[in-house]
């Protein structure tokens, strides 16, 4: 019975998801017009000698190769973020209320919603590395340049990666959902996580041109491990990174899993009848 009311709250988010093509089309438009505009301008490869190039981008052939992947990361974070607004919505429209009433575990209305997150995320973030790629063969365009040969392995860390930094931030996005009324306050929380951890990791920048302290914050920001998944995997650079791939991910599946248990639980709490 809890694995039926579990997919079907998933599928109820996903046909709302595909229901609205504009929604899709412009959340897709963010992470390409970075590629676009960001990665394309901020040339720091001319700022970097070719002899320190491999170091200062942990093994990625240039910049945009480094930055398109950490594009990835950014994009699981704010997929997270879209999922704690639509409970801000759902609150709004009364459908939340009409699932609280019906007879289903606090904790399946709150993972069917980081479930359905975690689908979107993991689309977005492979059709950014397609568009990451696809670059790379227009002219005057820097694209993605993958120097890796993981094969099938590499591809299914990477994907497990994009999943948990996913189910990560869309489970504290969307407990703070639950948490508030008011999309305006909802905000106003979000952008007191998602511009430091965006920031802190190493998503965007070589954390070479870090200061000490940052180096250590980055190291184990949850974007940064899954982004270090995914460049590990991309570039075959495993000798620049203290960790291989598959403990990287064994350090961002049990941190994922304590946030989504803890946020499981404050949900619940704030579903408490009153």
């Amino acid at each position: 019975m809890t694995v039926r009311e579990f997919l079907a709250l998933t599928q109820r988010e996903l046909l709302k998801w595909i229901r609205a093509p504009i929604g899709i089309v412009s959340s897709l438009m963010l992470p390409f017009f970075y590629l676009l505009l960001f990665g394309q301008a901020l040339n720091l490869g001319k700022l970097v000698p070719a002899s320190e190039a491999g170091a200062v981008y942990l093994g990625a052939p240039d910049y945009f190769s480094y930055f398109s992947v950490g594009m990835v990361g950014f994009i699981m974070l704010f997929t997270g973020l879209f999922a704690g607004a639509n409970v801000i919505f759902a609150r709004r429209f009364g459908t939340l209320k009409k699932e609280t009433a019906a007879p289903i575990p606090r904790e399946i209305i709150f993972t069917s919603r980081v479930s359905a997150g975690v689908i979107r995320g993991v689309i977005f973030g492979t059709v950014v590395f397609a568009i990451a790629i696809a670059f790379a063969h227009v002219p005057g365009l820097n694209g993605l340049t993958l120097t890796g040969t993981s094969g099938v392995l590499g591809a299914a860390e990477i994907l497990v990666a994009m999943a948990c930094v996913t189910a990560l931030f869309s489970s504290i996005f969307i407990a703070l959902g639950f948490l508030t009324e008011q999309i305006e306050s909802y905000f106003a929380l979000v952008n007191l996580v998602n511009l430091p951890v965006l920031f802190s990791s190493n998503a965007l920048f070589p954390t070479s041109l870090f200061p000490a302290w940052l180096k250590g914050i980055a190291a184990w920001n949850p974007v940064s491990l899954g982004v270090d998944v995914m460049r590990e995997n991309a570039f075959g650079s495993q000798a620049y990174y203290p960790y291989s791939p598959a403990e990287y991910l064994g350090i961002l599946l049990a941190l994922t899993i304590v946030f989504v248990a803890g946020m499981a639980v404050v949900t619940r709490w704030s579903l408490r009848p009153r």
